[in-house]
């Protein structure tokens, strides 16, 4: 049985993307103690017996323990947030605003109180809102409260990419920043195919039919699954983030991340190429951006704030 390190990750939310994050951390034995908490009785705890009895099988030595009392995730060293009204045919992530805050800051108190030294990583919908909710709630630094979006995002586009240049996704290497919904910021100038430019392997029609196909690939999917929405890709996108800060690997991945002027923007969560590593955000990278681009992120920024605004309209924030 693999050695692992005594650490501790709360996993809120045993739906299909919380309950994926639990197997993924258990099977790469990443903390000693993965905790899934949810409200629904009797849920947490099963899903938890069935991965706890795969262990023999599989050869993971974490123990992962189900529970419906915030007291259980006192101590955790990552809270990966995914609780939240799951995105139905037909709605924005807009709509799910209200819902999802009163979830948020639920969750913010007991992790404030309990978890005062954790990394959290939003996963929440609508994302760069929920994320910008969750500093605020629990008073943490902007380095230690992310948001999982443009890893995410970045794997959908890179996917694309390998069906369209017949290439091994392994080789494919793409960026994508600002919100995490529909004024996302596909960036095709940084994307590569084993270091050849994109540019170089297809056409811009192509591309640009790629960038828009990734910007509605969460919607693609729910409108395929009808009765639900995307989870393995959210789940491994989450868990590289939290692997990369409980390994302190300084991977550059894009994520939502607080800005202090970076990209031209103050005070705002908006997805940007990070350095993750222990003291979580360790740096945030600045890439040149043409006109373009630059005018997008200012659009999607747009986005977020009146998503914020809204949440102190409200009184939620």
């Amino acid at each position: 049985m693999a050695t692992i390190a005594q650490r501790k990750v709360t996993v809120v939310g045993a739906g299909y993307v919380g309950s994926t994050c639990a197997h993924l951390l258990s099977m790469k034995d990443l903390a000693s103690e993965i905790v899934l908490i949810d409200v629904v009785e009797g849920r947490p705890q099963g899903i938890a017996l069935d991965m706890n009895q795969s262990a023999a099988v599989e050869d993971f030595g974490g123990r992962v323990i189900g529970t419906n009392d915030p007291k259980d995730t006192a101590g955790s060293d990552i809270v990966i947030m995914t609780a939240g009204l799951p995105r139905k045919p037909g709605m924005s992530r807009s709509d799910l605003l209200e819902t999802n805050a009163k979830i948020i800051n639920t969750v913010a108190d007991y992790v404030r109180h309990g978890s005062p030294d954790a990394h959290v990583i939003v996963v929440t919908n609508p994302l760069d809102s929920m994320v910008t909710l969750m500093r605020a709630r629990t008073g943490f630094p902007g380095a230690r409260v992310t948001g999982m979006a443009g890893v995410l995002d970045s794997a959908r586009f890179s996917w694309f990419i390998a069906e369209a240049t017949k290439a091994n996704v392994q080789d494919v290497r793409a960026m994508v920043l600002g919100a995490h919904g529909d004024s996302m910021v596909p960036v095709p100038n940084y994307c590569t195919v084993n270091g050849v430019q994109l540019k170089d392997l297809v056409d811009k029609a192509k591309i640009e039919a790629m960038a828009t196909r990734t910007k509605g690939g969460g919607a693609e999917i729910v409108n395929l699954l009808k009765t639900g929405s995307a989870y393995y890709a959210p789940a491994s996108s989450s868990v590289a983030m939290a692997k990369a800060i409980l390994n302190d690997e300084k991977r550059m991945l894009p994520c939502a991340c607080f800005l202090n002027g970076q990209y031209g923007f103050e005070g705002i969560y908006m997805g940007v190429p990070a350095i993750l590593g222990k003291d979580g955000v360790e740096r945030i990278v600045e890439i040149p951006l043409d006109l373009d681009a630059r005018a997008q992120m200012q659009k999607t920024a747009g986005a977020i704030l009146a998503d914020v605004q809204l949440l102190r309209d409200k009184r939620l924030m």
